[in-house]
């Protein structure tokens, strides 16, 4: 099997999309990738050749980035700034009080302190699971565990003895300062030219019972492959999406085309991520294409009325014109980009059904009547043609739309 990194490079780690929205993204083209995706997927569960990697994404915060600096042999821990115009590097204690405040310098500093032992080579991106303060004992799920949340999901891993030789994975956390999870490689001369590999190998790092860490591979240790009758419910969606996506073409090629916040394709999403956050299945594609047509309108309405001068004014009502030119005569592209977008999200959920089968660590939503069972955040299928995440967007986009985050940025 190929290692993750030779899947995908790019310049940085960047926003990764949902596999959904590629057809709103970048058209037909977008279609075509997305169903690859999911073909791929399907094929990698089977255990055929050919198939897509997959990560697990952890719910983890903040991003850190450690490992040595290129330029000067040094090694560092930092945040995304690490690529600001004026990067905040730091290389001792000093450089984090100077650039960081709050919880999160001192996180940075628990990252300082330990990381250097784990002999890592390179650049490592990773996702923080937790400091010593964060871990705590509850029992969940009737079992007493050492749990976390880093920031929507809880994390719990039960109690578990073990004998004179014995370790366990609770043992593990419970011994450990800090915890991550590594999922991003980076190479390069420089800092500003160091450049991303989705995946991260940690076969070759040092252990420290100081240091709890992973990477993010999907470690397929039991069979969740389809049956007959399953793969043959796939492979119709597959075909309804690929019918769908071919008649929607024209129209989704002109949705890549207009650009901006208040664009077509931008509320496009920002629609359908309105029915995520109140927690509504997307589902009934002719109400949803006439639904759009209302809220697109309504929303350029609005954005004029709120302009005081004409010109402004002016400018607003030249937005609502131009993507009202591309809906009147493509009331039926519409349509049927609704319905690939529906029909990707079936298909995707069949998929994460058969990887949600496999978890090494229990995730769980904190409510008011205690931790009720979820999946993880979701995945990201890898590619040499790129990457998407794989994500139960009703229930984890959801609950990470309208929960208050801890961190800031930087």
């Amino acid at each position: 099997m190929q290692r993750f990194q030779e899947y995908l490079t790019e310049g940085k780690n960047t926003h990764l999309e949902h596999l959904e929205d590629e057809i709103i993204n970048n058209g037909s083209i977008g279609a075509r990738n997305s169903i690859g995706f999911l073909k791929s997927v399907k094929k990698m569960l089977q255990g055929g050749s050919g198939g897509s990697n997959v990560s697990v994404k952890w719910d983890g915060a903040p991003a850190i980035f450690c490992g040595i600096n290129p330029e000067n042999g040094k090694f560092f821990v930092g945040t995304k700034s690490i690529f600001n115009a004026t990067p905040k590097i730091n290389y001792t204690n000093s450089d984090i009080s100077r650039n960081h405040g709050g919880a999160l310098a001192d996180k940075l500093k628990v990252a300082l302190k330990y990381f250097p032992s784990l002999g890592i080579k390179g650049v490592l991106q990773g996702d923080l699971l937790f400091t010593s303060g964060d871990k705590k004992m509850a029992k969940v799920g009737g079992q007493p565990s050492i749990i976390f949340t880093p920031n929507t999901i809880t994390y719990a891993v039960p109690v578990v003895k073990t004998g004179l030789f014995g370790s366990s994975m609770y043992t593990n956390i419970k011994n450990a300062k800090i915890g991550i999870i590594f999922h991003t490689s980076y190479s390069g001369k420089t800092m500003k030219r160091l450049s991303a590999s989705f995946g991260a190998s940690v076969s070759s790092l040092r252990k420290n019972k100081n240091v709890f860490f992973d990477d993010a591979s999907y470690k397929q240790v039991e069979d969740p492959g389809f049956s007959s009758d399953e793969e043959a419910s796939f492979d119709n969606v597959i075909k309804m999406a690929e019918g769908s996506a071919y008649k929607a073409g024209a129209f989704i090629d002109k949705l890549k085309k207009d650009k901006g916040p208040l664009s077509l394709g931008v509320q496009l999403k920002t629609f359908f991520n309105t029915y995520i956050r109140q927690g509504q299945k997307i589902e009934n594609t002719r109400a949803l294409a006439n639904n759009f047509e209302v809220y697109f309108r309504d929303r350029l309405k609005k954005e004029i009325n709120s302009k005081k001068t004409a010109a402004t004014k002016q400018k607003y009502e030249e937005i609502l014109e131009v993507g009202m030119k591309i809906l009147r005569p493509n009331r039926d592209g519409l349509y049927f980009a609704v319905a690939t977008y529906i029909t990707m999200q079936t298909a995707k959920s069949l998929l994460l059904n058969k990887l949600n089968k496999i978890q090494s660590i229990g995730s769980f939503l904190r409510t008011k009547n205690g931790y009720k069972v979820t999946n993880p955040e979701g995945y990201v299928a890898i590619k040499k043609s790129g990457a998407v995440k794989l994500v139960d967007r009703l229930e984890f986009s959801r609950a990470n739309f309208t929960m208050a985050k801890d961190w800031v940025k930087g």
